[in-house]
Formats: C-alpha cells, sequence, structure tokens
C-alpha cells in the first residue's frame, strides 16, 4: 500500500497533487471527509470503479457516493433536478448530506450499481476539497464509499484505513491504495442520505439518517422526509447488516445493564463494554470498557473508533449501553442496530452458563 502523509502544508499540496494524478491514472486513493474516509476513484472510469468494488469485496449492485468539488456543475451529474435538490445544497453544501438524483444520461451506471439514479455530496474537509479541485481541474468527480471491507466498520483515521486493507493486501494483493491522512474525521458517521429522485410522485425520503436530521432538512425545503419505502433507489449503508465489527455486538438498556453482566460473568463470558451511565463497579467480566459521551455530536464522532477498540479486546461479546431514542440520536442508533443485526439472540446463548 501506498501512504501519502500529511506533515506540512507545503508536503500535502504535493501530496494532494499525486493523488489527483493517480485518480487520473485509473488508482484508487483512501482520503478524509468529515463523516468518515473514502476509498475513491474516477467516478467516470468503470474499470477505476470496479476496483473500489474489488478491493472492499463490495457487491456490483450496491451504489457509491460521487464527491464533488464546491464549484462543481451538479447538471453535468444529474438530470430533472427538483427546487428542493438546490435549497438543500445552499443550505448543507459543502457538509454532511448526500442527495439522490436521477443520474445524467452520460454517467456510467457503475456508481449507481446499475440504478437510474446517482448518489452526489459535497464534503466540507478540508483535504478533500483539495483533492477534488485538483482532480481533472475540480470538473471531475471521485466515487468514494467507506474506505474499509464492505460491511465492517467504517475508518475514522487513516491507520484504520491502513489496518483494514493491510493484510488483506498481502494475502490478495488487491490494487495500490494511496492514503491521504486528514486526521480523525470530525463527524464520525456516514451522510445523511435524502431521496429527490422521485419528487413528483413521492416526495423526499430519508434513505439513512446522520448527522443533519430530518426535521432540519424540512425547515429548508418544508416538507418532512418520509420513511424509507420499497421501491426506494438502493443506497449505501442502507443493508440490515453493516458498520459491523467481528466481534458479536448486543444493544443493552441502562437498566439491565448491570444484571446481564452478572449473568454473563456466571457463564463464564467475557465483554467489551461501551457505557452511558457510571458504573459503581465494574463486572469482573469486562475485559475492556469505554464510556462514551452524553452529547450526541461526540459519542457520533467517537462511536467507529469505539467499535475497532472494543473488537480488539479479544472479548466473546461486545455490548453497548443503548444511547437516547429521540430524534437527535437517529444516526447513532441506526448505525448500532445495523451492527448487531447480525448478532440477534447473542446475548441468550452467551448468557446460558456452561456446563462444567
Amino acid at each position: 500500500m501506498t501512504v501519502v502523509s500529511s506533515n506540512s502544508a507545503p508536503a500535502l499540496v504535493t501530496e494532494i497533487a499525486q493523488a489527483a494524478a493517480i485518480l487520473e491514472a485509473g488508482g484508487l486513493v483512501a482520503f478524509p471527509t468529515e463523516t468518515v474516509y473514502g476509498l475513491g476513484a474516477d467516478a467516470e472510469n468503470p474499470d477505476a470503479v470496479a476496483a473500489i468494488y474489488a478491493a472492499k469485496g463490495r457487491p456490483s449492485d450496491h451504489p457509491v457516493i460521487v464527491h464533488l468539488a464546491p464549484e462543481a456543475d451538479i447538471g453535468y451529474w444529474a438530470s430533472d433536478i427538483a427546487p428542493q435538490a438546490r435549497q438543500l445544497i445552499a443550505a448543507f453544501w459543502p457538509g454532511p448530506l448526500t442527495l439522490i438524483l436521477r443520474r445524467a444520461p452520460g454517467i456510467p451506471a457503475a456508481v449507481s450499481g446499475g440504478q437510474d439514479t446517482v448518489g452526489l455530496r459535497c464534503p466540507s474537509h478540508p483535504v478533500a476539497q483539495a483533492l477534488l479541485r485538483a482532480f481533472k481541474g475540480g470538473r471531475g468527480g471521485i466515487a468514494a464509499p467507506s474506505a474499509n471491507k464492505f460491511g465492517h466498520v467504517s475508518p475514522t483515521t487513516a491507520a484504520h484505513v491502513r489496518e483494514e486493507f493491510g493484510l488483506a493486501e498481502a494475502a490478495h494483493a488487491p490494487a495500490a491504495i494511496a492514503v491521504l491522512d486528514g486526521g480523525q474525521s470530525e463527524v464520525g458517521i456516514e451522510s445523511t442520505i435524502v431521496d429527490l429522485s422521485r419528487m413528483a410522485s413521492v416526495g423526499p425520503v430519508l434513505l439513512r439518517p446522520g448527522q443533519i436530521s430530518a426535521a432540519r432538512i424540512a425547515e429548508v425545503i418544508g416538507l418532512m422526509p418520509a420513511a424509507i419505502d420499497a421501491r426506494a433507489p438502493r443506497a449505501s449503508g442502507t443493508l440490515d447488516a453493516h458498520y459491523a465489527p467481528h466481534t458479536p455486538v448486543a444493544l443493552l438498556a441502562g437498566a439491565a445493564l448491570a444484571s446481564t453482566l452478572q449473568d454473563l460473568h456466571a457463564a463464564g463470558r467475557s465483554v467489551a463494554l461501551a457505557h452511558l451511565q457510571a458504573l459503581p463497579a465494574i463486572s469482573p467480566c469486562v475485559r475492556s470498557a469505554i464510556a462514551m459521551p452524553s452529547a450526541v455530536d461526540a459519542y457520533a464522532h467517537d462511536l467507529y473508533a469505539a467499535l475497532r477498540q472494543l473488537d480488539g479486546a479479544g472479548a466473546d461479546l461486545i455490548v453497548f449501553e443503548t444511547p437516547p431514542a429521540d430524534s437527535h440520536w437517529q444516526g447513532v442508533n441506526d448505525r448500532l442496530r445495523r451492527a448487531a443485526h447480525d448478532s440477534q439472540g447473542v446475548l441468550s446463548r452467551l448468557s446460558a452458563r456452561v456446563s462444567p
């Protein structure tokens, strides 16, 4: 893996130019955004986009998001652009909001998983913006899902990207990946995704919650986004199971935390714990514990790093004390629910006492 680090401003300018050249040559570049790190390729080069799918092990029908520079012409990428899209762009771009629009005829279907829609966003991270402005003179788009193996925990640091692909690269020899290091992602969870491709028939639809809430979107366009429906376009990060570590994950209400840890200890299990409430004592079964922030933005910022740290504890189970259920926490709760989806029933199985 080729690694590009940002140690000084002059060096960073050179490194961004090198990364842009790699993209223009059809290569892959992992780069920071304010949400998570993305694994980028030229959105108009189907072979380069296919290299993203191969590196991630991503199904070819699962769309990726195209990242654009602030000055980009959205009309080049999308057609039938609703007025509400322009309103949301004015309110939230650059920022953690992805819009699903009708794909323009000249844009390859590879970025959309074969659909007639395309996901577009303009990131606010300065390194991402500099890369987008350098790539094709600011006129190109970078297709970029999160820079991790498909379905795994998204990376929020360059180190996470290197950990994710380093061993796999040696084993399977995928295309080299350049990594631009822009520090830790500020938001920490992926962008909000809103479908505006069916405004005339359905209206706006929230496909994936994020930092920008449905209520804030409604304040701008005067319409509350509907919940995802069966005919909605496929979009990044919307599968039931996603953002998952290797260790099983269980979500547990705070009131049940102490008694459940006691049961797991009696069953001879080990636990990696993320908790919100102050614990009077840590159960002997807890191998690693992280106190999560009580503020939602700080919690989201820390979430994926916590998942990765707890996954490395070697415990039988990761337990997350469930955060509040109000709308401000929708994005965080969405990611936790998907991380735990394939672990349903694991808590009761592991709580069963081990026979002597």
